[in-house]
């Protein structure tokens, strides 16, 4: 038995530094930009291994040199509440749960008549931008309850140690736009050869619709659904409130 509480006491005291760590990382964030995310070194292994190469465009830009129009377009697609929660949307996330299990419920329907579906149920996300850039900046790509569990820690420490505009500057920073291509100064030159301070509010729409499948949609850039969603965004833009 002592020996069992020996190794629940060091668990315990490993997983506790581990916090105390990401305390300090996030805390020197506050005046320290980033260099990388655990998202964007996982990219770059993966696209040297499979390809052979490095493929990496990133450049920092301060707060002030990102077009508004962009940082109202991610928010109003993105998390419209962003700078009003505390880093998690409950209602936006109990939607998306609801949503995912309507979309099981339909697929189990279905599956019992007989009628498999060529795709599987399409899943409904919640994530705030925060929580995004909580992943982003520490996590792996893996969907567990434990994962889910440190994300929602980190989400609260970003909230507590960085301001609402410094937590969307290294968002906006380090987001990935397309294989290899990661932050909105890199994003703006890629697609429209233009500093992220110049875009326009329907080009800030389109990047952001991008979002949630950069990759996807960097290989269909003419895409209806691409055109049709931005145009949305750009009559929402005027109501996201910006931090």
């Amino acid at each position: 038995m002592k020996k069992l509480w020996r190794w629940v006491w060091l668990c315990a005291l490993a997983l506790l530094a581990l916090q105390l760590y990401f305390v300090g990382r996030i805390a020197a964030m506050a005046v320290v930009a980033p260099q990388s995310t655990a998202f964007e070194r996982s990219e770059a292994w993966r696209v040297t291994t499979e390809k052979g190469e490095l493929r990496w465009r990133q450049e920092w830009v301060d707060y002030a040199q990102i077009s508004d129009h962009l940082k109202r377009a991610v928010i109003a697609s993105e998390d419209d509440g962003f700078s009003q929660h505390d880093g998690v949307d409950w209602e936006a996330l109990e939607k998306a749960w609801a949503k995912n299990a309507k979309a099981e419920q339909r697929a189990e329907q279905r599956a019992n008549q007989g009628k498999a579906s060529a795709k599987p149920p399409k899943v409904v996300g919640g994530s705030t931008i925060t929580q995004q850039l909580a992943k982003n900046l520490f996590l792996s790509g893996e969907r567990t309850l434990m994962r889910k569990g440190q994300e929602f820690v980190l989400t609260l420490l970003l909230e507590q140690l960085l301001s609402k505009q410094r937590i969307l500057e290294i968002y906006l920073n380090s987001v990935e736009w397309g294989e290899g291509v990661f932050g909105a100064e890199a994003a703006a030159r890629h697609y429209y050869r233009k500093p992220a301070s110049k875009l326009s509010a329907y080009e800030a729409a389109r990047l952001a619709v991008m979002l949630p499948r950069p990759k996807y949609f960097e290989k269909v850039p003419n895409s209806g659904y691409l055109a049709n969603r931005a145009g949305t965004i750009v009559a929402r833009m005027p109501d996201a409130q910006l931090p």
